[in-house]
């Protein structure tokens, strides 16, 4: 079966309730291809500001998000998940949340270029990925040459990609793919984030999973890349 998740012929389709329960928060979340319909725009028609537009993919319970839109109120989040209940949870937490430089999506992560306009996004950050450990699961991870190519488009000049994993098999496979794309340039990699990068952004705050690592005596493992686009 051809996978068209990166293609204009995807439909989001679903049964599951908790899609039409997001509806209760329809003034700062986007499901599926609502989302997509906003390209181009977010600055201007949705948040309705010039502002650093960053994404998160892969949201989760959200505490990056709303700590990240907290002590930056000056940027516009956009949050991104794929999990339905989850979303809906993190919603609910959102709409009480006292700061509204945010906007939350039921999407998928390998759609960036149908959410964003070529050059329209300023950060983007993905941190602790399913990393699909199975040798038969990996063409589900989200971090390959496919996504690369996406993600440059969509970010600016000089943009940048961040991103922290627990596990050493994806962190391996991120490796070996960045090594074979030439369009962005690594400029922080590392096996032991807080040992060798104590002082780094990445290094500034710890989500509910890292903490759980951390724990557990896991070493995180993470990047920083730049894109080498010109202006």
């Amino acid at each position: 079966m051809t996978d068209l998740t990166y293609s204009e012929e995807f439909k989001y389709t679903s049964t599951n309730p908790y899609h039409d329960k997001l509806e209760e928060f329809k003034g700062f979340v986007y499901r599926d291809h609502e989302a997509e319909g906003l390209k181009g725009k977010w600055n201007s028609e949705v948040f309705e500001r010039e502002a650093p537009l960053c994404l998160e993919i892969g949201t989760g319970y959200g505490h990056f998000m709303m700590e990240y839109s907290e002590k930056n109120p000056e940027v516009n989040f956009i949050g991104l998940d794929y999990r339905f209940k989850r979303s809906f949870s993190l919603a609910k937490k959102l709409s009480t949340h006292p700061t509204k430089n945010f906007k939350y999506l039921r999407a998928k992560g390998e759609r960036v270029h149908f959410l964003f306009n070529e050059s329209e996004l300023d950060r983007m950050f993905y941190f602790f990925p399913d990393p699909w450990p199975k040798a038969r699961h990996q063409k589900k991870r989200l971090f390959q040459a496919a996504f690369l190519d996406q993600a440059y488009k969509v970010l600016k000049p000089g943009g940048k990609i961040f991103i922290k994993t627990d596990h050493d098999g994806y962190a391996d496979w991120m490796i070996e793919v960045m090594d074979n794309h030439e369009q962005f340039e690594v400029v922080m990699a590392t096996k032991d984030l807080r040992a060798e990068h104590p002082e780094h952004f990445l290094a500034a705050f710890t989500t509910k999973f890292e903490k759980i690592f951390l724990k557990q005596g896991i070493k995180i493992k993470a990047f920083e890349l730049v894109s080498k686009k010109k202006d």
